[in-house]
């Protein structure tokens, strides 16, 4: 096809004459989406939880932070070489926190140093910028919030009890419908992931697997077999906390 003059003037002077490409439009949230998140640092993700997960094809985002015996006990806690090999098996890496420590209590400045430890540690071992985020304790705050938007994250996962929704919830503070606990059963997990419908997310917090170092958050691995069972059988899509951007339009 011929183009005329004027195109061909456009496209010497480097301008182009097709019109812009716009974003692809989000993908529609199917039922039975799922967000699987590990906070701590334990070292159970990698020999138990990922290994789990990989068989059956489901992401996760492991939450890291240096905090509590991180540093001291490699017993109970990731090394850094076993977080890049999660990284390298397919699931997120995800910020924790330099020291595991309530944002609602810090000024921005301290806040945003705490992303960075992580973020340059992450740098360090070839892992990408996390663009994800658990908050230490689930406590939240506005400062936060912007720390985490001027620094490009993405998603944030609080606390709570129900059901992520798009359409009324802020992204860097959703809530999780289900918070592995010793005392949790099959049948709330069962209940939780159910709700998962009609352009709604659940999203869930585990611990260590077992954590032996924080039983009150401790999920038997009997148990946890129980849940990934349970998700299987009801033909779940279970994803890391960085795969919800492709349902989600970008943010303003």
């Amino acid at each position: 096809m011929r183009l005329p003059p004027l195109c061909l003037a456009l496209l010497a002077l480097g301008t182009s004459v097709l019109p812009a490409t716009e974003a692809a439009p989000a993908a529609r949230i199917p039922d039975g989406l799922v967000v699987l998140t590990f906070d701590d640092s334990v070292a159970s993700h990698a020999t138990f939880v990922a290994p789990l997960l990989k068989k059956h094809g489901f992401g996760a985002t492991f939450y890291i932070t240096e905090g509590f015996e991180f540093l001291q006990d490699k017993t109970h806690y990731l090394t850094w070489a076993q977080i890049k090999a999660m990284h390298e098996a397919g699931f997120e890496i995800g910020n924790h926190t330099r020291a595991h420590k309530g944002v609602n209590g810090q000024k921005p400045a301290e806040i945003a140093a705490d992303l960075a430890h992580i973020e340059q540690r992450c740098a360090e071992h070839g892992i990408p910028k996390p663009t994800t985020f658990s908050y230490p304790g689930y406590a939240t705050s506005p400062a936060a919030t912007v720390v985490l938007r001027e620094r490009g994250y993405r998603f944030a996962r609080a606390g709570g009890a129900r059901v992520f929704d798009p359409a009324k919830d802020d992204p860097l503070t959703l809530p999780q419908v289900f918070d592995g606990k010793p005392d949790s059963t099959l049948a709330q997990f069962k209940a939780a992931i159910a709700q998962a419908r009609d352009g709604k997310v659940a999203v869930i917090t585990f611990h260590g697997v077992p954590d032996i170092r924080h039983p009150w958050v401790n999920t038997d691995p009997a148990k946890f077999e129980a849940y990934v069972a349970a998700l299987k059988e009801a033909g779940c899509q279970v994803i890391a906390m960085r795969d919800l951007a492709r349902y989600l339009p970008p943010p303003k």
